[in-house]
């Protein structure tokens, strides 16, 4: 007996033994690598003084790889030509050529943000900065503040903060074609930034959203922040900057002959009183009539019959703006007369129905007009052109939970070259009350009136607003259910709308309040808040 528990004993180890040497499995590599590179040498070496090299060396206990260094590389004072980064593939060291002839007596910082990372992991050795000086000290002051949008809630993707020194060389245009003595950079949705190595002295302080990413503003582009008063350093304050896109300054732009019968005269800045005469000798029997594009900042120009000029020459009259304009004329098509719906498909009970045209309407017929519910019942409206923008309304009362079909039978619409439509049929429809939230705002003591209260999209964009001289609750009905946000402005002027800034004229845009959080409509749901601004 004892020998069959020994045989069977020596056999179960044995087929353990077999088991195990059978079983396969992934070699482990241990634990991931999480350690960023290491710098263990530097060439010459950090926050060195009297620097005059060409050439600077930084090596590492690893191999790394540079990512986006055009993007994530900040140097301060910028450099009139690029230093060269190399390698940009792979290595344990990087080189830095400097090609530029360094300022005396001045401090040069390298940060190269995030762009330093492990070549396996990708781990990144976070904002290592390499500081040298020209001179025989290290420049140690700082100056702190923070970036704001003027009209959004964030400052959007990467504000440029900059430092002008005030010395004999300085005046107010030196931000259009000079570099800035001191930058730095930061990334939505940070705020707060921090200007370091600096040397005592008066300065201009200035935030940009730089984008040609050249450290000059060109206001046709770029948002600016500034401050109206110098800032001296060394300082404990911290400033705050708010950068907007200021309105450019009127300017009337090469004129387009687009159709036969057509010229676009573009524009940019202020131009409500924006004339266009033609001063070319043209037939008795010539007409002409101007719109201004509901979109883009242009007047339609459109004119009978064609003449046969090589060119026309006209007068642009913008207040004390006088322009002389030469059209060159081309062998183009006449344009047709073109109707569509602007605002089909769903209507809300603010909506107007609006139809557009390609070319300039004169008539509008409602007798050739008829709207039926979807119960076959004729549906009382009325009709009008907007001459100002060429567009024609269609104003009639829509009930919830509705659809409705809009037949425009031939000769509704006469057009300038006395063209009519075909027959256009269109439909819309309506949803149920209850498919829409409201928002009751109450405004606890505003500092002063009038303000112009906004309801704008997760995205910022202009849902409602009204303008109000005395306090009271403001009311949006029929809002579409998601996330909005609630703005206020100071509308400081009166004039109903917001108001830019401008550099030059030293004038900061007029103030914007946010209510601090996010709302949301939700569908048959009245929404009351109460918005607090002492």
């Amino acid at each position: 007996m004892m020998q069959r528990v020994i045989y069977f004993a020596t056999l179960f180890i044995i087929s353990q033994t077999f088991t195990n040497c059978a079983k396969r499995g992934n070699p482990s590599g241990g634990n991931r690598d999480s350690i960023p590179p290491v710098i263990i040498k530097i060439n010459p070496e950090n926050y060195h003084t009297n620097f005059n090299e060409k050439e600077i060396k930084i090596y590492f206990d690893e191999y790394i790889k540079l990512k986006e260094i055009n993007k994530e590389l900040v140097v301060s004072p910028p450099l009139k030509y690029q230093a060269e980064i190399t390698p940009l593939t792979t290595g344990k060291f990087i080189k830095i050529k400097v090609k530029d002839t360094l300022k005396k007596n001045t401090t040069y910082s390298f940060n190269f943000g995030k762009s330093i990372v492990d070549n396996n992991e990708e781990n990144t050795l976070e904002y290592f900065k390499y500081v040298v000086s020209t001179g025989n000290y290290i420049d140690s002051l700082k100056l702190k503040g923070a970036v704001q949008d003027a009209l959004l809630l964030n400052a959007e993707e990467t504000t440029t903060i900059m430092l002008y020194e005030i010395n004999e060389l300085f005046n107010d245009s030196i931000i259009f074609n000079k570099k800035p003595n001191y930058i730095t950079t930061i990334k939505s949705p940070a705020q707060d930034f921090e200007l370091t190595n600096l040397k005592e002295g008066d300065y201009l302080l200035v935030a940009l959203k730089d984008m040609a990413n050249d450290y000059l503003f060109q206001p046709n582009y770029d948002k600016i922040g500034f401050l109206k008063d110098f800032v001296s350093v060394p300082t404990d304050s911290s400033y705050s900057l708010k950068i907007f896109k200021q309105e450019l300054p009127y300017k009337i732009e090469k004129p387009k002959h687009d159709g036969k019968n057509h010229i676009l005269f573009g524009y940019t800045g202020e131009a409500k009183d924006l004339k266009i005469d033609l001063l070319s000798n043209v037939p008795k029997d010539f007409k002409s009539i101007i719109y201004k594009d509901i979109k883009s900042d242009s007047l339609h120009y459109w004119f009978k019959p064609f003449v046969e000029n090589d060119s026309l020459i006209f007068s642009a009259i913008n207040g004390n703006y006088k322009d002389t304009l030469i059209v060159r004329m081309r062998d183009l098509y006449s344009d047709s007369l073109d109707i569509k719906a602007i605002n089909s498909g769903i209507l809300s009970p603010l909506d107007t129905l609006k139809f557009s045209s390609k070319t300039p309407l004169t008539y509008f017929d409602i007798e050739k007009v008829s709207i039926i519910n979807k119960d076959s019942i004729a549906v009382p409206f009325n009709g009008e052109i907007d001459f100002k923008h060429n567009t024609t309304l269609l104003n009639f009362e829509v009930d919830e939970s509705q659809s409705y079909k809009i037949q425009l039978l031939p000769g509704a619409f006469v057009d300038f070259f006395e063209n009519t439509n075909d027959t256009i049929f269109t439909s819309v429809r309506t949803n149920e009350l209850s498919d829409y939230g409201s928002l009751t705002v109450i405004l606890n003591k505003p500092k002063q009136l009038p303000v112009i209260v906004q309801l704008v999209n997760s995205k910022f964009k202009l849902v409602r607003e009204q303008f109000i001289e005395t306090n009271k609750n403001i009311v949006f009905d029929y809002i579409i259910p998601g996330e909005y946000y609630v703005r206020l402005i100071y509308d400081e002027n009166e004039n109903k709308r917001w108001d830019s800034g401008n550099y030059l004229k030293k004038k900061q845009p007029e103030n914007i309040v946010y209510y601090p959080t996010k709302l949301e409509i939700r569908a048959n749901w009245s929404l009351i808040e109460t918005f607090n601004l002492e």
